[in-house]
């Protein structure tokens, strides 16, 4: 679809990598982005209050769960200040840490469990 929107305005579009386009491949306002997204939702059974800025918090997760580091989320999100990114996304890194002292504790088990068979 989007290759026949490209060239059905070839002379007009200018792809700049966004996600939501015009068909000159600008950007689409948010509020242009939200009117379509609530039309779109109200044609389905999913019952959440979704907004574009949602899909920026649901990235974001999605980073943080690949273990990308916090201060390359941080660039990337625009933050100035790794304090508003942890202010923001703190209840997800909490996660991760107790899956890190979980991790650490398992393997830490296995050592004293091979130190005792031995």
């Amino acid at each position: 679809m989007l290759g026949a929107l490209k060239k059905e305005n070839e002379p007009f579009y200018k792809d700049n990598g966004f996600i939501f386009a015009t068909n000159e491949g600008y950007p689409k306002t948010i509020k242009a982005v939200a009117i379509r997204l609530q039309r779109v939702l109200k044609n389905t059974s999913i019952d959440k209050h979704i907004t574009p800025h949602s899909f920026r918090h649901t990235h974001t997760s999605l980073l943080i769960e690949a273990n990308v580091h916090i201060k390359e989320i941080q660039e990337r999100l625009g933050h100035s200040d790794i304090n508003t990114t942890m202010d923001i996304y703190a209840h997800m890194t909490k996660n991760l840490k107790k899956e890190a002292v979980d991790k650490f504790h398992g393997f830490m088990l296995g050592i004293s469990k091979n130190l005792y068979d031995s």
